[in-house]
């Protein structure tokens, strides 16, 4: 069994690579986006692939990895939750880049938006970039209603670092718990806790875990495990 870090030894990883090392935020991103999108295009090459931001740094990678997806040669369309407007920080900033690029966006404006289903419906992979680690309570709308279509579709379902409403169901905070169903996990940094346990895999599938270039002497001092 690999070993694995918490979500918070996750987050202090950001924290000292961006106030210690001077790393950039944008260039974390960069890096776990692009190092995902090029293991989902090896995986599904010139696949049609659905992209579910959310408003955080999630979100913000998902943005990242469908610009890459798109060099890729796959075809790409986003589904958001919110506008760039509506966003601040790095995600903001590759959310502006992707509407810039006049990639295919359908934002979310309720639950039940016919185009949800429509661009479920024509994807053949679904990539989760909804909800990370900072999300611990139990998924409400328009969440609980994308993932729950995502679940029903045909399509093979990714996660980026943990399928959204993940942490609440491991954590069992509530009985009702809806999860995305993963057939495959792509984690940052390493295997997150729980990831391991015997039941897990019912939601994460396949876990892999994508490297976002901080450097390996922070790895170590912070005592992350590394492959």
């Amino acid at each position: 069994m690999p070993q694995t870090i918490t979500f918070e030894q996750s987050r202090r990883v950001d924290q000292v690579a961006l106030e210690q090392y001077g790393m950039d935020g944008l260039v974390l991103m960069e890096n776990a986006g692009s190092s995902a999108a090029r293991r989902i295009a090896q995986l599904h090459p010139g696949a049609s692939v659905l992209v579910l931001c959310g408003k955080g740094n999630n979100g913000g990678d998902g943005y990242v990895i469908a610009r890459h997806l798109q060099l890729l040669r796959c075809d790409v369309h986003l589904l958001a939750t919110a506008t760039p407007d509506e966003l601040s920080g790095d995600a903001a900033v590759n959310a502006r880049i992707a509407a810039r690029s006049e990639m295919p966006i359908t934002f979310v404006k309720s639950a039940d938006d016919p185009d949800i289903q429509a661009a479920m419906d024509a994807a053949d992979v679904i990539v989760d970039c909804l909800l990370g680690t900072g999300v611990s309570g139990s998924l409400r709308s328009p969440f609980q209603d994308i993932v729950a279509l995502a679940n029903a579709a045909a399509a093979v379902r990714i996660a980026i670092d943990v399928p959204t409403g993940w942490p609440a169901v491991q954590a069992e905070t509530s009985i009702d718990a809806i999860a995305f169903v993963a057939d495959r996990t792509l984690t940052f940094v390493a295997v997150k806790e729980g990831m391991n346990e015997s039941d897990a895999d019912r939601w994460t599938g396949v876990v892999e875990v994508i490297g976002i270039g901080v450097p390996k002497k922070l790895l170590d001092d912070l005592e992350i495990p590394t492959a």
